[in-house]
């Protein structure tokens, strides 16, 4: 049986300008193309997803859908949101098409989910944009791969961390 979603993860970055990035990718048809409608109808308070778009008027191919993972709080997290992080995002999405990293069905007929953390106290827009790209190329990259491979899995989990918190050995 064909795959038809493909899921990934990305991690970028230090500090308050990393980014942690979810991907859903597949066909229109299948379950992503189902959560991308059912996040686009359905927004929430703080949480207004969005098509991707690599200028204004002119959408991402294929079509991906922001979902921000944290409420805006104030213009310079809203900038760091709907500009940088967008932005990044729509650059790796782009990218990812045009090297074959995704097929070239994908164009018209696939939609990317990408859920995205932007920090409240992020302070530096260029690095923003950065991580969030690097994250998004990554996190397609494994969800087309399917990356991790279980012995990298099994190896992290033996010394499980996070930038919030590490246990105590």
């Amino acid at each position: 049986m064909e795959k038809n979603l493909f899921i990934g993860e990305g991690f970028e970055g230090p500090g308050v300008n990393l980014a942690h990035i979810n991907v859903l990718v597949g066909p229109r048809n299948g379950p992503a193309g189902q959560a991308f409608a059912t996040a686009l109808a359905t927004p929430s308070a703080g949480h207004a997803p969005f098509v991707v778009t690599a200028q204004p008027g002119v959408p991402t191919k294929p079509l991906t859908l922001y979902v921000n993972k944290a409420q805006i709080d104030g213009d310079f997290h809203g900038n760091a949101t709907w500009g940088a992080s967008q932005t990044g995002i729509a650059k790796a999405v782009a990218e990812s098409l045009e090297n074959g990293t995704l097929p070239p069905e994908a164009e018209n007929d696939w939609v990317v989910v990408s859920a995205n953390w932007v920090n409240p106290k992020t302070d530096d827009l260029d690095a923003v944009f950065e991580n969030n790209y690097r994250a998004c190329k990554n996190a397609i990259v494994a969800a087309m791969e399917g990356l991790p491979r279980k012995d990298a899995m099994f190896k992290a989990a033996r010394d499980v961390s996070n930038p919030f918190y590490t246990p105590k050995k």
